[in-house]
C-alpha cells in the first residue's frame, strides 16, 4: 500500500481497532478533497464501513489553530441537539500515534454544493430546500444554550468583534505572503463603525452549504462540517457569512465555491427574513458583518495560502493555482474595503 501524507497507517489503524466501536483492520485511507486547512482522511474498513479522520495541516501551524480536542467537543456538544452533526466516534491526543492529535467521526454520505456545477445537479425545489434548510439549521443552533450541552466554557461571549478583529489581525500579520496596504484601511474602519453586539450564542464560523452535507434526495441539510473557527460570540457573524457565499442574479461577485450562481436559490433578502423571521433577531446590521466576514475571508486566505507554499497540507498542491489565490485574497479586501466603506 502506498503511504498517505499525514497518515502513519501502521500506528493509526492500532489504534482505531483499539478505540473505535466495530473498527475492523486492515484500513483504507484517503484524503478527502477540498479541505484547506486541517486535512480531513475517509476510513474505510475491512467491513467497508467508512468514517472520517480530521488531523492538523503538516508542519508548524499558529499557535491556537487547528486543536483538534476542541473541535471533538464541539461535535460532542452538538450531537446531544437537534443540529445534524457527524458523531463523534474518538480522540487521539498522544502525537507518538500519527504525530499530531487527531479524532475520528462518523461518515454522512450526502453531496456538498461547493460550486455551480454541484447545484446544476439538483433540481430548482432541491435548491430552495438547500437554501431553506441552511437557514433553519443555523436558527437551530443559535438557539442553542451553549452550557447546557458542554460548551460553557467555548469563548468568551462578549466582546466578540474586538476579539476577532485581534486575532485575525495576528493571524495576516504572522502568514502575509506580501504587503497590502488596503487591508489595514479596512481594518481601521471596521474598527470605528462595530454594532453592538446583540445576540450571543454558538457562532460555526464557516457556516455556508459549502460545509455543509445536502441529502440527494430533498436537499435537506443532513449533516454541518468543519467546526474549526466555531466559538461563542456574535451570531451576526455567521448570517453575515453566510451572505459572501450567497449571490443575487444581478450581483457579480460570486465566489467559485458560491453555488447559488447556479440560479435557482432563494434571494439574499428572502433569506435574511427567513432568518429574522423563524429567530425573532434584529438582522439590520448585517451589512457590517458581511464586510467584517469578507475581511476575515481574506486572513483565513492568506493563512492557507501561506501554507500551501510552505509545504504543510500534504500532497495536495499539483493543481493549485497560487496566483488566482492570491488575487481572491485582494478581492475580498477590495470588496470588504468596499463595504465597509458604504457604512461610513
Amino acid at each position: 500500500m502506498s503511504e498517505i501524507p499525514g497518515i502513519h497507517r501502521e500506528h493509526v489503524s492500532a489504534w482505531l481497532v483499539a478505540n473505535v466501536a466495530d473498527a475492523v483492520a486492515p484500513f483504507e485511507f484517503s484524503l478527502i478533497a477540498g479541505g484547506r486547512s486541517n486535512l480531513t482522511y475517509l476510513v474505510t474498513d475491512a467491513n467497508g464501513v467508512r468514517r472520517v479522520l480530521r488531523r492538523p495541516p503538516l508542519g508548524h501551524v499558529l499557535a491556537t489553530a487547528h486543536d483538534m480536542g476542541r473541535e471533538h467537543r464541539i461535535i460532542t456538544g452538538v450531537g446531544q441537539t437537534n443540529v445534524p452533526v457527524a458523531r463523534a466516534l474518538g480522540m487521539c491526543a498522544d502525537e507518538t500515534v500519527n504525530g499530531a492529535p487527531f479524532y475520528v467521526m462518523s461518515h454522512i454520505d450526502g453531496v456538498v454544493l461547493d460550486s455551480p456545477e454541484a447545484a446544476e445537479t439538483f433540481t430548482v425545489q432541491q435548491r430552495t430546500t438547500a437554501a431553506n434548510s441552511l437557514i433553519d439549521v443555523m436558527v437551530d443552533l443559535h438557539s442553542i444554550d451553549p452550557a447546557a450541552i458542554g460548551l460553557g466554557e467555548l469563548g468568551k461571549r462578549d466582546g466578540y468583534l474586538d476579539r476577532q478583529l485581534r486575532r485575525w489581525t495576528t493571524q495576516w500579520d504572522n502568514s502575509k505572503t506580501r504587503e497590502l496596504p488596503a487591508i489595514d484601511r479596512v481594518v481601521e474602519l471596521l474598527r470605528e463603525n462595530k454594532p453592538e453586539q446583540l445576540h450571543t450564542g454558538i457562532v460555526h464560523g464557516d457556516y455556508r452549504l459549502g460545509n455543509c452535507m445536502v441529502s440527494r434526495d430533498t436537499g435537506a441539510i443532513i449533516g454541518v462540517l468543519d467546526w474549526e473557527l466555531c466559538t461563542l460570540g456574535d451570531l451576526m457573524a455567521d448570517v453575515g457569512y453566510l451572505l459572501v457565499y450567497h449571490t443575487d442574479a444581478t450581483q457579480s461577485w460570486a465566489r467559485a465555491n458560491d453555488p447559488s450562481s447556479a440560479g435557482g436559490f432563494p434571494t439574499r433578502r428572502e433569506l435574511l427574513d427567513r432568518y429574522a423571521a423563524k429567530s425573532g433577531r434584529d438582522v439590520s446590521a448585517v451589512a457590517y458583518y458581511e464586510a467584517f466576514s469578507c475581511w476575515r475571508l481574506a486572513c483565513i486566505g492568506e493563512g492557507v495560502l501561506a501554507r500551501y507554499k510552505a509545504g504543510v497540507m500534504g500532497d495536495v498542491t499539483e493543481g493549485i493555482d497560487f496566483v488566482t489565490m492570491d488575487e481572491g485574497v485582494h478581492l475580498l479586501v477590495d470588496r470588504a474595503l468596499h463595504a465597509v466603506e458604504s457604512l461610513v
